[in-house]
């Protein structure tokens, strides 16, 4: 692609590519019966500082990929590079490829200034899968905006171009290695003439076979000045194509090329370089030493990425936060979890610790249950109860071999990828709302009939969602909800009702209180004493065992009081009072009450019954 178009991308994307450097770390981890291959070429000429007459690229080249009919493709990845910013839109057999990511070092040059060398890759796993063996074009790769601007590029000969596609692919009679791709872009040059690259997440179980494989960028086979590549402090090189003092000279190991011009794609033997048990390699690369004529010279080396084939028969335990459950004013978590051994070379073992954390805090543990093969997955679930004073909305971190002090006890192919987390919050008891309370009238003995819907009058509600009960701690627990809400005889005076409202994922709660008054007696007009058992007494109603200090008076039609009682001794229609007649009933008539309810609220009351038989 033309680079104004890139700049007018970048302008109208807010920069959306990274533009530094990137030290080179591991990108992606492969366990398995896994190996690779590369491909790739150049788009220089020639070697840049030997042939001084262009300053420019090759429109493209391209570059056959030959796989045995095992090997299945379970990994592609393309990356180009060149001089200048970068150009992240490239074509590959007459597909527009988009760059993924883009890293960009920059060498200070004396005369010149900064100039800017840059990589792109791109995931084309479906493109290689599609069209398989054969061959691959790489082409559109411009810079030639930037070569023009600056003449630093040509003049020192640093104008460079290339791609390479890796392959990683799985076969059934390899063995089982630990594939490690690690990737960004880090330069060596006359200003800086050493590089330390640490390679983590190395696992040497068994050193025979391994191999280590290095994309570099604008090596010149003419410039071998204090040249060296070294694994673990030791000097390694590749003869005939890579000399140990010529390293990165436009070499491919895979072609036996030594016409990859200002580029490499090499490989190397680590059988003798690394030891057993080690988790890291250190990889060195230096230039810079003094020429034929007594002065300083050094090659200026890109370093794109490295790629590591061990030999591997180790686990790798992740673990998976699948859901949770909390309830309402409960400070345990019910979690949810899968232990998997996925990218890994051999079985994990049964009883390896899982570990559960709140802020570094300690609070969970359990273990495997089963040996996972390759592979396999086995899910499970933990309940545990964090501290009462936590934050509501808290993280909680699953760690899958650890032994409850952030330790494993399990060597696996990756130990940085043990723990997952999950955000949860935790749902609070609600503040209690207090209703307008509900008055009875008292029936006796400090009890009435209460309809408890009509406190929620104010509220709208679904029926099916209200449920009421005489304690807090019910409600809470969501049992012994009282039966008949609309015909509720209260349990003490006064007495408070608990309303809980269901509203998901969690419920509202309301109270109310239920008190008792005395409402005002309801005298009849007659009884009729006839012991027919039907309105055989004066019953008095909302008198008896409610105004329990009440007392009735009788008067005949001459004002003699013939009758006296109170809550234990209603009128039967007989006499209790004067001189004759005690105890017999009196006749038919009209008789006049007088009765005071020695209740502060109630004046006493007087009035007429008649009594017929």
């Amino acid at each position: 692609m033309k680079q104004a178009h890139y700049i007018f991308t970048l302008l109208f994307l807010g920069l959306a590519y990274q533009l530094s450097a990137q030290d080179i770390s591991l990108f992606e981890q492969f366990n398995g019966r896994y190996d690779y291959t590369a491909i790739g070429n150049t788009l220089n000429q020639a070697e840049n500082n030997i042939d001084q007459s262009f300053c420019s690229l090759l429109e493209s080249s391209d570059a056959t990929l030959s796989l045995n009919s095992e090997n299945e493709i379970i990994k592609a990845y393309l990356y180009w590079a060149g001089s200048g910013s970068g150009d992240t839109e490239v074509t590959l057999n007459d597909i527009q490829i988009s760059s993924e990511d883009l890293y960009s070092v920059t060498f200070n040059d004396n005369l010149n200034g900064p100039l800017e060398y840059f990589s792109c890759y791109a995931d084309i796993t479906d493109i290689v899968l599609s069209q398989g063996n054969g061959n691959y074009e790489f082409s559109d790769l411009d810079i030639s905006a930037e070569l023009m601007s600056n003449p630093g590029y040509c003049n020192n000969r640093t104008n460079f171009g290339g791609w390479s596609i890796y392959v990683i692919y799985q076969n059934d009679n390899l063995p089982l290695n630990q594939v490690n791709l690690y990737q960004g872009l880090e330069i060596i040059n006359r200003n800086v003439q050493e590089k330390e690259i640490i390679l983590e997440n190395i696992d040497v179980i068994d050193n025979q076979g391994a191999k280590i494989g290095f994309l570099a960028w604008e090596g010149d086979n003419s410039l071998n000045y204090g040249e060296s590549l070294s694994v673990n402090d030791n000097i390694i090189s590749n003869p005939p194509l890579n000399l140990a003092d010529n390293a990165f000279n436009g070499t491919n190991t895979f072609t036996n090329s030594t016409t990859f011009y200002n580029a490499d794609l090499d490989v190397y033997d680590l059988e003798n370089n690394i030891n057993i048990g080690d988790t890291s390699v250190s990889i060195k690369l230096t230039t810079g030493g003094i020429n034929e004529n007594g002065g300083f010279s050094a090659d200026l080396i890109i370093l794109n990425n490295i790629i590591t084939v061990l030999n591997s028969q180790l686990p790798d335990a992740t673990i998976d936060i699948n859901d949770y459950i909390v309830n309402c004013g409960d400070n345990s978590i019910e979690i949810f979890y899968t232990v998997n051994n996925f990218n890994s070379t051999d079985i994990l073992p049964a009883n390896t610790p899982i570990a559960f954390y709140l802020d570094s805090l300690l609070i969970g543990q359990s273990q495997t249950l089963s040996p996972l093969n390759i592979g396999a997955s086995e899910s499970n679930t933990i309940t545990f109860t964090v501290p009462e004073d936590s934050n509501p909305n808290l993280t909680i971190v699953a760690s899958v071999d650890d032994d409850g002090s952030m330790s494993g006890i399990v060597t696996e192919t990756n130990e940085n990828n043990n723990t997952n987390f999950i955000d949860i919050e935790l749902l609070v008891i609600p503040d209690i709302i207090t209703l307008p309370s509900l008055i009875g009238c008292n029936e006796g003995f400090e009890t009435s009939t209460y309809n408890l819907y009509d406190a929620l009058t104010n509220l709208n509600y679904d029926e099916t969602l209200i449920s009421f009960y005489q304690s807090l701690e019910d409600l809470e627990s969501a049992s012994n909800s009282i039966l008949i809400p609309s015909n509720y005889n209260n349990i003490s005076n006064p007495e408070t009702i608990y309303v809980r409202l269901e509203s998901p994922p969690c419920y509202e709660i309301y109270q109310f209180q239920l008190s008792i008054e005395n409402c005002p007696p309801y005298v009849p007009n007659g009884f009729s004493p006839n012991e027919d058992t039907f309105n055989d007494w004066f019953n008095i109603q909302g008198l008896y065992d409610i105004f329990t200090a009440h007392e009735l008076q009788i008067y005949n039609r001459y004002g003699d009081i013939i009758f006296e009682g109170n809550n234990e001794k209603p009128w039967n229609g007989k006499i209790n009072r004067g001189l004759n007649n005690h105890g017999k009933t009196v006749p038919v008539g009209t008789y006049y009450y007088i009765l005071n309810l020695n209740d502060p609220n109630y004046r006493p009351m007087v009035g007429w019954v008649y009594v017929n038989y």
